[in-house]
């Protein structure tokens, strides 16, 4: 006890949780629990290879295991547990995100992989449920939406679509939604261009796609009226 207090009072504190770490997560998902194993953790973040088991709620039996080259995520400062279903635009994205991703009516996954997505954001790998095979399979086309654009894409369930967001720099943004086609994959159906990079406007252009054709509108609004709070 006297040696380790003296190499504490020499060296300073020692890191609060470094190495390999593991976590439960029972919330967020009706169905399902998830055990986390990260790589390591230090203090309030977590990152490296993690691997995640999934385990049905019901029969508390192993439904399938993913694994992640990069399980980055932040502890949540009360509990020092990991977030779960967490989606916030320039702030915290949890590691696990279930949800009906497309619109089938079963759950479905998106396991944080680092930081790939726009200026260094959060990005994903996104598992759908297959029924017919009941097993949770890669979608390289939500994937890409989940790692080319600023972060997870967000989810409308009473429109059923899927909303990613990018910028360029401060003034410049878009917003763009999807839909998910049974058999075809995705559709892009909306876009809105915030572009306030000229000066005391900014200029508002939304295209709406209905019954296969594009409508596009543009207005022009002054700045400090189109952003006030």
């Amino acid at each position: 006890m006297l040696r380790a207090l003296l190499l504490v009072l020499v060296l300073g504190s020692a890191p609060t949780g470094s190495g390999p770490r593991s976590f439960t997560v029972a919330q967020g998902s009706a169905r399902y629990s998830a055990a986390i194993t990260v790589a390591g953790c230090t203090d309030d973040h977590c990152e490296g290879e993690g691997t995640i088991k999934l385990y049905s709620k019901q029969t508390k039996q192993l439904v399938q295991t993913f694994t992640s080259a990069d399980l980055s995520f932040y502890l949540d400062a009360p509990g020092r547990q990991p977030t779960v279903n967490t989606i916030e635009l320039y702030g915290e994205q949890s590691p696990l995100i279930f949800g009906d991703f497309n619109f089938d009516g079963t759950e479905d996954l998106a396991i944080r992989n680092g930081n790939h997505s726009s200026y260094d954001g959060p990005s994903y790998d996104v598992y759908v449920y297959a029924s017919r095979s009941r097993h949770f399979i890669r979608s390289a086309e939500l994937t890409a939406l989940a790692s080319d654009n600023l972060g997870m894409f967000q989810v409308d369930k009473a429109r059923k679509r899927l909303i990613t967001f990018q910028k360029d720099g401060c003034c410049w943004h878009l917003t763009t939604e999807y839909e998910v086609v049974p058999g075809k994959g995705l559709s892009e159906v909306m876009t809105l261009e915030e572009d306030a990079r000229g000066g005391e406007k900014v200029v508002v252009k939304t295209r709406r796609k209905t019954n296969g054709r594009w409508m596009s509108t543009t207005r022009s609004y002054l700045i400090k009226e189109y952003y006030k709070e």
